[in-house]
């Protein structure tokens, strides 16, 4: 899932949903998320719609 497909989801912009995210920065690298990755892993999807309350 890109990005902005979760950011769609979560009913925010691109900038918004960048922002969000933000506080778990650490966490998603130590996840192997690279700073501008377009395109998420799964687990990763899966982490931030668990954090930020997303349905999906």
């Amino acid at each position: 899932m890109s990005k902005s497909e979760l950011a769609a989801r979560a009913g925010v912009s691109l900038n918004t949903f960048s922002r969000w995210c933000q506080p778990f920065r650490e966490e998603l690298a130590a996840m192997g998320l690279q700073p501008h990755q377009k395109v998420l892993p799964p687990r990763i999807v899966k982490y931030l719609v668990e954090k930020l309350c997303i349905d999906t």
